[in-house]
């Protein structure tokens, strides 16, 4: 069995119907046979789940792991077949509804929205650091101050 070792979303964005997750670099890693095999983003790097069924509706996207010279290549229905990414993904979507909204509620949605946005920036953030862009983290940090 395939351990999902970390699941954050680089950004999440709600588009319709729909409920996007974009992962990066750093944010996916699972573990197979006490190894650790970190996620990038050659083939498929999203998870687009239905809003109301919460179906994971891009079933053939294949998401790529390495470590070192060798890779593991998981279409996405296979992932979540032989691994524990449920369990992720459904702390993912707790985390952004932290907020108790009723159905077609205006203000809870404007909370949500916020506290998704906020998320997305930090790890804006993170990217920038990571990737050693000054530019980027310049244009974030002025972002953030207005």
């Amino acid at each position: 069995m395939i351990l999902v070792q970390l699941m954050k979303p680089f950004y999440t964005k709600y588009e319709g119907n729909s409920i996007k997750m974009v992962f990066a670099y750093q944010y996916f890693s699972i573990r197979k046979d006490d190894e650790l095999f970190h996620f990038i983003p050659v083939e498929g790097k999203e998870i687009i789940l239905n809003a109301q069924t919460l179906q994971v509706e891009n079933l053939s996207e294949v998401f790529v792991f390495q470590k070192g010279n060798r890779f593991i290549r998981l279409p996405l229905y296979q992932l979540l077949l032989v691994s524990d990414i449920h369990t992720h993904l459904q702390t993912i979507l707790e985390e952004a509804n932290q907020i108790d909204t009723e159905e077609g509620s205006i203000e809870g949605t404007e909370e949500v929205i916020k506290l998704l946005e906020e998320q997305n920036l930090e790890r804006m953030f993170d990217f920038a650091l990571t990737m050693r862009d000054e530019e980027l983290f310049n244009k974030l940090q002025q972002y953030n101050e207005n």
